[in-house]
């Protein structure tokens, strides 16, 4: 009799998982898909560094592109908007198109202008305003 016991508990026991999984799991005619296009980008993230030594900014940095293969420059302008001088640094990212691993990689650049001492520092990364954060 104990035999049939256990083996009674242990279907009993094997139905109510059977069950609960069965409803626990969604099912694809339940599962709607959004198509959800962002026509905003995210602002890529820009570490700067700019040390001013006789009248010439160094402006180093470095930004996370998607692989190794990615290729940066920047170069760095002395701008006048609304009566206030700034320093704008535009960088540019150039991905590789041929086989690389797709890992993010941080790539450094470095910019030399001359200029004025303490002036702001606007960046963009191919034409798009990104946020700065000091190192």
């Amino acid at each position: 009799m104990s035999h049939k016991r256990l083996l009674i508990a242990a279907t009993i026991i094997a139905a109510l998982l059977a069950v609960s999984f069965f409803f626990s799991v969604p099912h694809t005619r339940e599962v709607t898909l959004e198509s959800v296009v962002s026509d905003a980008t995210p602002a890529p993230v820009v570490e700067l560094r700019d040390t001013f030594k006789k009248g010439v900014h160094t402006i180093t940095g470095s930004l996370s592109a998607p692989n190794a293969c990615a290729s940066v420059s920047a170069s760095a302008l002395l701008t006048e908007a609304s009566s206030t001088q700034a320093i704008s640094v535009a960088v540019s990212m150039e991905t590789d198109t041929d086989v690389c691993l797709q890992v993010p990689t941080k790539m450094n650049f470095s910019t030399t202008l001359t200029a004025p001492a303490r002036l702001p520092l606007v960046v963009s990364v191919n034409g798009i305003s990104a946020t700065t954060t000091t190192l």
